[in-house]
């Protein structure tokens, strides 16, 4: 039963993150200081190369240049995740849902960022609270 349950959180997962491709594109930058940019530019190509470490780091300068940037903060959700840091993960993005006001691009995927934590943490009920959030959040 607890085999079904995480595959059907992850097929929900899946999903989800597919569905994430059908939003429109962010209408506004994530940042208007040249110095933000390229640390985020920077932080997204040491994501791609595997470089979690360097990611975060660079990240986390952005964040001390701009500590209320909820792209910032999404973005070292993501890392976390990744580095398998479920629970800061979590808490990064629910940061980022706190800065993030009422943006429809943002909320949604830091809710699916949650749930992808919780379901990974073993949390069958938070992640699927979650993910079920992030669809509400999405219209």
């Amino acid at each position: 039963m607890r085999i079904v349950r995480r595959a059907l959180l992850l097929a929900a997962a899946l999903l989800l993150a597919g569905c994430a491709g059908l939003l429109p594109e962010a209408p506004t930058a994530p940042s208007q200081n040249a110095a933000v940019l390229a640390l985020l530019d920077q932080a997204q190509a040491q994501r791609s190369a595997g470089q979690m470490e360097a990611a975060g780091a660079s990240l986390e300068r952005a964040l001390r240049i701009e500590p209320r940037n909820p792209v910032l903060w999404q973005e070292l959700a993501r890392v976390r995740l990744d580095q398998g840091q479920y629970r800061q993960a979590e808490n990064l993005a629910a940061k980022s849902n706190a800065l993030a006001g009422d943006d429809k691009r943002l909320r949604p995927e830091n809710w699916r960022i949650i749930g992808q934590a919780r379901s990974l943490l073993g949390d069958v009920q938070g992640a699927q609270a979650a993910f079920e959030r992030a669809e509400r959040e999405r219209w």
